[in-house]
C-alpha cells in the first residue's frame, strides 16, 4: 500500500483526486490545465488509465512525467490476470486487448508496479470500494457491504472511482445514506464517514460530457467537484480511426 503523509503531519492541504482516464489525452490535458491554475499540493490518481480511449500509451507517459501516484485500475488489472479480462464485456476486452499493443515496456512496467490503496494525511484512497477492491461497484453494494466498509475495512473518509459517475455514500447515526454528488464545493462534516465517487476524467456516464475531477482540502475538509470542457469530437474521431469499437466513441457524448 502507498502511504503518503502519515504520523498527522497535514504536509499535503489540497489534493486534487483523478481517475479513469481510459486513455483519453484531450480530457486529462484540459483536466491538467486546470489543476496547474488551481494551485494543489499534489495529483493522486485512482487508477483505469488505459483502455476504451485512443491514447492509453500518452497518458501513462504524462502520469510518469509529472511524478502523479496511483493506485490499480481494473482495466490495468485485467492486462495482468486473464480471469479478470474474461470478465470484461465483448467490446471493453476487444479494446483493452487492442490496446495492450500499443503500451511500451515502460508502461507495463507501471502497470505491473501499482499497489491497490493508497493512504494519504489518514484518507483511503481505492478505484473500486474500500478497503481494497479494484472491481467492485460502489453503486453496487449492498447494506452490509456498507457496514463492513465503514466499521472495518477504511478511514473516516475514502475516495473511489470505477463507477464513472459521481456519488457519495454517507455514515449517519440513522444509517447509510447515498447522494448525488454534484458539481461545487461540498463541506464534509467532521462528525460522519464518506465514501465519494469522484467521477471520470476520460469517460463520464452522466448526462454531462464534461471530464471530472475532484480537489480534497483536508485543513478545510470540504470537496470541490469541476467539470472540464474538452474537446470531445476529437477523442471521439481518433477512437474510430483506432479501430476501437466505435460504442465507446458515441458514449462520450
Amino acid at each position: 500500500m502507498v502511504s503518503i503523509g502519515d504520523g498527522g503531519i497535514k504536509n499535503l492541504l489540497r489534493l486534487a483526486i483523478i481517475s479513469d482516464i481510459h486513455g483519453n489525452m484531450e480530457a486529462l490535458s484540459e483536466v491538467l490545465n486546470d489543476i496547474d491554475a488551481c494551485q494543489v499540493d499534489r495529483i493522486v490518481n485512482l487508477g483505469d488509465n488505459i483502455g476504451y480511449g485512443p491514447n492509453s500509451e500518452e497518458v501513462i507517459e504524462t502520469i510518469l512525467h509529472r511524478n502523479i501516484p496511483g493506485i490499480m485500475g481494473n482495466h490495468e488489472l485485467a492486462l495482468l490476470e486473464p480471469e479478470i479480462l474474461d470478465l470484461f464485456n465483448a467490446a471493453a476486452r476487444q479494446s483493452l486487448i487492442k490496446t495492450r499493443e500499443t503500451l511500451s515496456e515502460r508502461s507495463l512496467v507501471y502497470i505491473k508496479s501499482l499497489d491497490r490503496k493508497m493512504k494519504i494525511n489518514g484518507h483511503s484512497f481505492v478505484h473500486g470500494f474500500p478497503p481494497d477492491s479494484v472491481t467492485t461497484y460502489l453503486f453496487d453494494t449492498d447494506i452490509w457491504q456498507l457496514h463492513n466498509a465503514f466499521k472495518t475495512g477504511m478511514q473516516r473518509l475514502c475516495f473511489v472511482g470505477h463507477a464513472h459517475r459521481l456519488e457519495m455514500v454517507i455514515n449517519e447515526r440513522d444509517g447509510y445514506v447515498r447522494r448525488n454528488l454534484q458539481r461545487g464545493l461540498f463541506k464534509i462534516a467532521s462528525e460522519k464517514q464518506y465514501i465519494f465517487n469522484i467521477g471520470s476524467v476520460g469517460q463520464p456516464r452522466d448526462p454531462d460530457s464534461r471530464a471530472k475531477y475532484a480537489i480534497f482540502d483536508d485543513d478545510a475538509e470540504t470537496l470541490e467537484v469541476r467539470f472540464i470542457q474538452y474537446d470531445v469530437a476529437a477523442t471521439a474521431k481518433k477512437i474510430v480511426a483506432a479501430g476501437l469499437p466505435r460504442m465507446h466513441a458515441d458514449r462520450l457524448f
